[in-house]
């Protein structure tokens, strides 16, 4: 792609937070510390989650940079930076989580595979650019389009990088072609986050963002969108981030028979402590943040000091001054929510949250009921042990 470099190496990677914690350097992934996520509704640039599969790209001329809208479409045709910025901006605030948030966990249970994330592989940030429902528009895909007169019914987006998993080749990953023209699912060709541009490791000059969906179909470092027939055929799709049983495992696994995993499950997680902690006081403030994929608001998160035997509600909040009311006017039905319960604790505890949507599914009570090969969504009752006494950690 003209103006955009897909290095071989990882002589050229950008700087990060010295406060990051890294899961692996070549590719970089690494999260932020549990206490700093919960610090703002808005996740900053520098400690939002980096997951990457190959060496970071760059752009060396913007005004060359193209991304080509091809396949099975009439008027297929290449698109500029100016070309996506004439189009109407919005701001979506949208919460991403990595599908392999929590793998260490469940790691406990019994090996899996992947990168070791703990519970901060999930970040929010307001994301800037134009509707994908807008740009397909402009090839005459009209909004609320199931198939292309030529029998387009997925969107495949890929990117420029280099993936060991793809034997070299770039990332990608596809969504249907109904939630790609669905203004209401609020699919995004990004250029900004939290009304910056873009960086390098978040996709600069721009990405795919797909609100309620894990993380790996928010492709970026754009290089070409494919109306196809199929879904993708790519590594990611067709042989990762699947959801198997318990009973699979790498000698009987068969890729062909799960769907590719879109929507995120409910999930919460504590962050005001760690998964072993000390206390100076009996009373404590129990934070940290709840999510739903595909839109779903929070209806309610439980807190328990005593392993899950008896329960009390949090409070449940997004921003400040603002009453939280899933899926109401004021509530950003797409990012994370955050909560907060006071209690006191006794010589030691084991603090649970376990959080409720509102269509009702609830977080299963052991990652052992949803053990998995690969160790994704592992959204289980998060637990930490805590006692009174200082903390030698």
């Amino acid at each position: 792609m003209p103006g955009l470099i897909a290095p071989s190496d990882y002589s050229r990677e950008p700087p990060r937070h010295p406060c990051l914690q890294v899961n692996s350097k070549e590719p970089f992934n690494a999260e932020p510390p549990r206490r700093a996520l919960v610090s703002s509704y808005v996740t900053s640039v520098d400690l939002f989650y980096k997951r990457n599969h190959g060496p970071i790209p760059i752009v060396d001329d913007i005004e060359r940079y193209r991304v080509s809208v091809t396949g099975l479409v009439a008027n297929a045709r290449e698109l500029s930076m100016a070309d996506i910025r004439k189009l109407r901006k919005y701001n979506v605030t949208a919460t991403l989580q990595c599908a392999g948030n929590r793998r260490t966990a469940m790691s406990k249970t019994k090996k899996v595979r992947g990168v070791g994330w703990d519970v901060s592989a999930i970040g929010n940030a307001i994301w800037g650019g134009a509707k994908l429902c807008d740009v397909l528009e402009l090839l005459g895909i009209p909004k609320l389009t199931t198939s292309t007169p030529l029998g387009g019914k997925h969107v495949e987006f890929v990117s420029i990088d280099k993936c060991k998993e793809e034997k070299g080749g770039p990332y990608k990953a596809s969504i249907p072609l109904i939630q790609a023209t669905n203004p209401e699912a609020d699919v995004l060709l990004a250029y900004e986050m939290n009304g910056e541009p873009l960086n390098r490791d978040h996709g600069y000059p721009l990405r795919v963002i797909v609100p309620g969906v894990i993380g790996a179909r928010s492709v970026k470092w754009l290089d070409a969108i494919n109306i196809i027939a199929e879904e993708c055929q790519g590594f990611f799709m067709q042989k990762d981030y699947k959801m198997f049983p318990p009973t699979v495992d790498w000698d009987n696994i068969n890729w062909s028979s799960r769907r590719p995993q879109m929507d995120f499950p409910i999930q919460c997680a504590i962050c005001s402590f760690n998964d072993i902690d000390a206390v100076k006081q009996r009373k404590v403030t129990i934070s940290g943040y709840a999510a739903s994929g595909g839109g779903r608001g929070i209806e309610r998160v439980d807190i328990s000091i005593d392993g899950g035997k008896t329960w009390i509600e949090a409070q449940r909040y997004q921003k400040s001054g603002l009453t939280y009311v899933a899926d109401g006017a004021n509530s950003d039905k797409w990012a994370w929510v955050f909560f907060e319960a006071e209690a006191e604790i006794p010589g030691t505890a084991e603090i649970v949250a376990k959080a409720v949507d509102i269509a009702g599914n609830v977080q299963p009570q052991t990652a052992e009921e949803i053990w998995n090969l690969r160790g994704i969504l592992n959204t289980s009752w998060h637990r930490v042990q805590v006692r009174l006494g200082h903390s030698n950690l």
